[in-house]
C-alpha cells in the first residue's frame, strides 16, 4: 500500500520546497528568453548583422574588461552605468543594436533600458565575447 501523498508533503515540505525551488530555477533562463524583448544570435548571425545593417555593437562590461579584449567598433558603456549613460547612444537609435558582455548573461538586462531609449531592435550576443572568441572571430585588445 501507498502512503498518502498529503502527509508525505507534511512532513517533509523542505525537501518538496528545495525540489519547487531548483525546478524553477532550472526553468527560469527559459522562461526569461521567451519573455525578454531582446532575441540572441549567435557570432556568424550577429557579423552578418553587423554587415548587411551596420548593427551597433554596445559592451556592457566595465572599463578594465573592455581595455582586456573586446569585439572591434564596440562601443563601452558598463550595464550599471547605461541609465545615466543612455542619451550617448540616441545618435546610433535608428540602427539594430547587439548587446553583450562577457558571457551573455547580463546584456538582457539591458533590453528593457534600450526599449526605453527608443531602440526596437535589439539583439544579445549568445555566449558573449567568450562565445564572439570561441568561434573564432576578431577581438581588439588596448
Amino acid at each position: 500500500m501507498t502512503p498518502a501523498p498529503i502527509p508525505f508533503i507534511l512532513n517533509n515540505w523542505p525537501l518538496v520546497l528545495v525540489m519547487v525551488v531548483s525546478g524553477a530555477m532550472l526553468l527560469w533562463p527559459m522562461i526569461q528568453r521567451q519573455v525578454s524583448s531582446a532575441r540572441a544570435i549567435g557570432a556568424a548571425a550577429a557579423t552578418q548583422l553587423i554587415n548587411r545593417q551596420n548593427a551597433l555593437l554596445l559592451d556592457l562590461r566595465d572599463s578594465k574588461q573592455y581595455s582586456d579584449g573586446r569585439v572591434p567598433n564596440a562601443v563601452n558603456i558598463p550595464l550599471a552605468e547605461l541609465g545615466s549613460r543612455g542619451q550617448d547612444l540616441v545618435k546610433f537609435k535608428g540602427r539594430p543594436v547587439i548587446a553583450y558582455c562577457e558571457r551573455g548573461n547580463q546584456s538582457r538586462s539591458a533590453t528593457s533600458a534600450l526599449a526605453k531609449l527608443g531602440f526596437t531592435d535589439v539583439f544579445t550576443l549568445d555566449g558573449g565575447l567568450k562565445a564572439w572568441s570561441a568561434a573564432g572571430m576578431p577581438v581588439e585588445k588596448g
